[in-house]
């Protein structure tokens, strides 16, 4: 496994038509695996290629690949980087072998995370009605989604300390809704709706309409299942894996205070 970094130079209009679209920038980043055909299909319990595009500022924009095999961004230098800077040593892009951190992690460990998903439920508003897939529009039942996730996927998200809580629990009840905003760390920002044509093998219809929602979630987590959570860091986290979304990472955590361990 490896994990890259590549800044995108969003002066360059090549840049542009890449953040413009979700599908357009797929087929960048899969056309970075000489070994990968595009009629490859991941298996569903095998490490993936994902990518995801954090907004730094307007101009600073980094996109970052996990992927089973070592990428070749040459040509995302060209279309979208510096290409005159980069040389033999410094191509344009940083790779490193993802394994030896995978297999450093152990239960306990508390990291900061950074995740950009798709959160979908289904609904249906009669009993005969098929279920329909809808996007969770509000931060509170956003945070939800993850919320319930956090098990399957090896981790639970750190509680804040009282000290640091506007309410003593942390929680309200809005409606039928727990609101969670309060008692975690984790907070939700950078929802947009990416709206794109998906292309179809159908001549009839070359292209489909799609939006999907967006969101971007930064955290903190404590390691419960080392090995699951290694499945979760190269297989993603919900839908839309080939648009930008499921894949999240790790960095060192701030200290922690005498206030805010676990007892």
């Amino acid at each position: 496994m490896f994990l890259s970094r590549f800044r995108v130079n969003t002066a360059r209009p090549g840049a542009r038509r890449l953040l413009s679209s979700p599908q357009t920038m797929h087929a960048a980043v899969m056309s970075s695996f000489p070994g990968l055909l595009p009629t490859d299909i991941p298996t569903p319990n095998s490490p993936r290629v994902l990518w995801r595009l954090d907004h730094q500022a307007r101009a600073e924009v980094l996109l970052y690949i996990v992927s089973p095999d070592r990428p070749d961004l040459t040509h995302l230098v060209e279309q979208a980087g510096w290409p005159a800077a980069a040389e033999p040593q410094t191509p344009g892009w940083q790779t490193r072998p993802y394994a030896p951190f995978l297999d450093k992690l152990s239960t306990g460990d508390r990291w900061t995370f950074r995740l950009t998903a798709n959160p979908v439920h289904t609904i249906r508003r009669t009993p005969n009605e098929p279920r329909k897939i809808t996007a969770h529009l509000t931060p509170i039942h956003q945070m939800a989604w993850l919320l319930e996730r956090q098990e399957r996927n090896g981790f639970r998200i750190l509680e804040k300390p009282d000290d640091k809580r506007l309410l003593p629990s942390g929680t309200t009840n809005q409606g039928k809704q727990e609101h969670h905003g309060d008692r975690y760390e984790l907070t939700v920002r950078d929802h947009t709706n990416r709206t794109f044509d998906k292309r179809s093998t159908d001549t009839a219809n070359k292209s489909k309409p799609v939006t999907l929602v967006a969101v971007t979630f930064d955290g903190q987590l404590e390691v419960t299942d080392p090995e699951t959570l290694r499945r979760t860091l190269t297989q993603g986290i919900g839908r839309a894996k080939a648009y930008g979304c499921g894949l999240i990472t790790l960095a060192p955590a701030p200290p922690t205070t005498p206030s805010q361990q676990t007892p």
